[in-house]
């Protein structure tokens, strides 16, 4: 019973994205995971269950059932393996049950209506986003996908895995669902985007790891660093879960570094196991295994920069673990259309009609109270998917001041290392603390400048980075302007359909 309640309640919160209003609650009695697929696939079935309840007719009679739990039990007896995940003689079950033949009938009518010849066909039309009727000024986020160059080429997966795709030349083209469109991105060798909603991860191409989903902005640390065969092996010291390091590897490749004189490797760094694990299933699945020299439960400010083992180190990337605001949750509103209940017959009886007017104020206050209390509470989500309740602005400030005193020990770690040469620093953060001035901080540090390092210039950096319009924040530069042009952002809701995210690049001149 807990789990139609609950997931009804969590859905009907005023604030947050579904991933935190289902796994910042406490005390949650159902599973987490359970009560957010059920929101999940209620969501995405919203307008035809709203369809087939409506035509149903059956709320009126049953006040037990709100609409809202309407939706998530008809979901479940229409769509679930197993029915109604309730004891077969429950009220709320039996309340659904004795409208199955109507359901059932209201159902198979609305998927005729849409000219579908099947069950598959309408699960299909769902997945594919077709059924929406959203904000229609909110644009869908595309499908980044980068092609792994260790296993194939742009050109081999455009005519095997897209050849049905048609390609088009501008990103927003590509912002739409249920069309089967692809475009070539301008900024990142051997990345496309698709458009959003269109299932890929059972293509043959995903599976073999020829492709790999990774959002375009996710792909900007490895590009900037641009480690050429001159810088020799590369760090990255905070690894897990792989994508970054994979297309490190694929850039490595690109540029005829296989020769044994001047082979490349990346020592990948991860002190966390569990994501170890998972990274090392996702370097062996991409081809990179030959390039990669894991550090499996190791954590990077352990090492010693003067050991013998990175003497060839002249590379590292660090995108350590930050608040996680800039990622993008496919889920962050999810839109409810609630069913109405029609209008009383007079063969209702007054009683009963009298009965559902003096109730239903009375819990629709009991709700507003019970929401209002958690309104105010922000949820703050990291990389790494770790929660943090956040009741005031000081919380999110003591949160941001230990995290970017984290980050800043992490880079001026990297500093340290004899050979190197070039650093890239990034988060998914939209934060200021945790990016631009963390970069400022770490220039003004005595030992970095003694060192000769210094941020690399816009026109210092490879095209596709210097010509991306987005920019480091002027106003946390300050006076360094030329500061806030070295530094790249991108923002999650604009034009360019990327997450939030910040990346820059350190160089020095000459190794002392």
């Amino acid at each position: 019973m807990s789990l139609y309640h609950e997931t009804a309640e969590i859905l009907l919160m005023n604030s947050g994205s579904l991933r935190s209003r289902v796994f910042g609650k406490k005390k949650l009695k159902s599973q987490p995971a359970q009560v957010f697929a059920l929101a999940i696939e209620s969501c995405k079935w919203n307008i035809v269950l709203k369809e087939v309840i409506e035509n149903a007719d059956f709320l009126r009679l049953e006040r037990k059932v709100t609409p809202v739990l309407s939706i998530l039990l008809v979901h479940d007896l229409l769509l679930a393996k197993r029915g109604i995940a309730l004891p077969a003689t429950h009220g709320l079950r039996t309340a659904i049950e004795r409208y199955k033949a109507r359901l059932l009938a209201e159902f198979t009518k609305a998927r005729i209506r849409r000219k579908l010849p099947s069950l598959e066909a309408f699960k299909e039309h769902i997945e594919a986003g077709l059924e929406r009727r959203e904000d229609a000024t909110i644009k869908p986020y595309p499908r980044w996908v980068r092609i792994n160059t260790l296993k194939t080429t742009l050109k081999d997966e455009i005519e095997k895995s897209f050849s049905d795709y048609q390609q088009v030349t501008a990103l927003e083209d590509v912002r739409k669902t249920g069309s089967k469109l692809m475009f070539i991105d301008k900024n990142i060798p051997n990345l496309i985007a698709l458009s959003p909603s269109i299932e890929i991860s059972r293509s043959v191409a995903y599976k073999s790891g020829a492709i790999i989903f990774q959002d375009k902005s996710s792909c900007f640390p490895a590009y900037l660093l641009n480690p050429l065969p001159a810088d020799g092996d590369v760090i990255d010291a905070c690894s897990a879960p792989g994508n970054k390091t994979t297309h490190l590897a694929a850039i490595l490749q690109s540029l005829n570094s296989e020769k044994v004189s001047s082979f490349q490797s990346i020592h990948a760094f991860e002190k966390n196991n569990q994501r170890a694990e998972i990274m090392d299933k996702m370097v062996k699945l991409a081809g990179a295994s030959h390039r990669i020299k894991f550090n499996s439960g190791e954590d990077f400010l352990n090492t010693n920069p003067c050991s013998s083992i990175f003497d060839h180190v002249g590379a590292l990337l660090l995108d350590p673990s930050c608040s996680g605001s800039g990622i993008i949750d496919r889920e962050e509103m999810p839109y409810l259309h609630v069913p109405s209940i029609s209008k009383f017959s007079l063969s209702d009886g007054l009683r009963q009609k009298r009965r559902c007017v003096k109730t239903v104020p009375a819990k629709i206050k009991n709700q507003k109270r019970k929401f209002e209390e958690t309104e105010d509470m922000t949820f703050l989500v990291d990389d790494e998917g770790e929660i943090t309740a956040l009741e005031s602005s000081r919380d999110l400030e003591a949160r941001l001041n230990a995290l970017s005193s984290f980050q800043l020990k992490l880079l001026l770690h990297a500093f340290k290392f004899p050979a190197a040469r070039k650093i890239t620093y990034s988060t998914c953060s939209i934060y200021a603390q945790e990016n631009e001035l963390v970069i400022i901080k770490a220039l003004e540090d005595p030992y970095v400048k003694k060192r000769g390092w210094r941020i690399l210039k816009r026109e210092e950096q490879v095209s596709g980075m210097r010509d991306w319009p987005v920019r480091g924040s002027r106003e946390a530069c300050g006076e360094h302007e030329s500061l806030a042009e070295a530094c790249i952002r991108t923002n999650k809701g604009d034009d360019h359909g990327t997450m939030g995210f910040f990346v820059a690049a350190f160089v020095r001149d000459q190794i002392q």
